[in-house]
């Protein structure tokens, strides 16, 4: 396993003209150090809570509780029909008392209170700890929690994620090795997103013979408070958080022009109607996703005028809308 490439100081300007165009992970050691909210997690938990209290507005989020027993790993039940965890919800002042109350327990339930949007629990906490690299109108999530695990897992968007209060162990995989990382279940999921069935902590080979291979390629660091790390769209990642009570900010952006559309969405209709089919079939279909979606040949619209193009060229906001149009009558059932 390697080390994932840190960065010192780096800028918008370096971030955007040679980390962001690489496309691989990146860690940005003590970029957030000068955040107060960092400072007051370098003093104690409950600096940390009392820093950040004052800008709860009272509402109440979903918070993640599992027993003592799941050792903070949120996943599915014993038999898959379930999951190990239940959900409450409480307010942030709430959650910040009950994990700083249960800071000094051995071995306390897990809580996890997990992508929070900041502009509607906690907005002036954006005023007092700006982001750098990216613009303003890109709105930051909070993650607060106590020792767990998330398992390895991939986002839609790019993520930009700054550890407040804790240790962090960020293990990230390439796209590519999807194969070796055993999948679970594509639509019921812990959190949203599939994840990986492996343990990080403890990979049961004889089950997972093949994540040996995606440990090759596999990237890994502990950030610390002020810390930060760029992970690129869809590359998988596990987390697991070390202390008492971990704080994270983090920032999620795609400006692709079929960001919203959800692409993934396109892989579990295609898996629906495609996967299924004879192989004669299915190999057909594989030479006109190669050719009109991946473009393995070049442009395969290259050879048509303008105006004779329509899904080969690029489409106006008014076109998308009308094949989106298209495409839901047809998956009527």
């Amino acid at each position: 396993m390697q080390a994932i490439k840190e960065w010192q100081n780096a800028d918008r300007t370096i971030f955007e003209n040679e980390i962001f165009p690489g496309n691989q992970p990146a860690v940005h050691r003590g970029l957030f150090r000068d955040w107060p909210a960092v400072q007051a997690s370098c003093q104690s938990p409950a600096e940390t809570a009392n820093y950040l209290k004052p800008f709860d507005t009272g509402g109440t989020v979903k918070a993640t509780v599992g027993a003592p027993q799941m050792k903070g790993r949120f996943f599915y039940s014993e038999d898959f029909q379930d999951f190990n965890f239940e959900s409450r919800r409480i307010s942030i002042s709430a959650a910040l008392d009950t994990l700083v109350s249960l800071s000094e327990t051995p071995d306390p339930p897990a809580i996890a209170l997990q992508a929070i949007p900041v502009p509607e629990i906690m907005p002036s906490f954006l005023e007092d700890n700006p982001m750098p690299l990216l613009d303003s109108h890109i709105a930051p999530r909070i993650w607060l929690g106590n020792r767990s695990t998330i398992a390895t897992h991939f986002d839609n968007n790019h993520n930009i994620a700054c550890v407040v209060s804790g240790s962090r162990r960020f293990t990230v995989f390439p796209p590519d090795q999807v194969g070796n990382l055993y999948i679970g279940p594509l639509l019921r999921t812990p959190g949203g997103s599939p994840i990986s069935l492996v343990d990080l902590r403890a990979p049961d080979y004889s089950r997972f013979p093949m994540f040996r291979r995606a440990l090759e390629s596999a990237q890994e660091a502990v950030l610390e408070p002020g810390d930060a790390i760029f992970i690129p769209i869809l590359w998988w990642h596990g987390v697991e958080s070390l202390d008492p009570l971990n704080i994270l900010v983090n920032y999620w952006w795609n400006d692709s022009e079929s960001a919203h559309d959800k692409p993934f969405l396109s892989l579990v209709h295609s898996m629906l109607m495609l996967s299924r089919l004879p192989d004669a079939q299915r190999e057909a279909w594989r030479a006109l996703f190669d050719h009109f979606v991946f473009q393995t040949g070049g442009d395969s619209g290259a050879h048509l005028p303008p105006d004779l193009r329509d899904l080969q060229g690029a489409l106006s906001p008014e076109d998308r809308n009308q094949v989106k149009a298209l495409l839901a009558e047809h998956l009527k059932p």
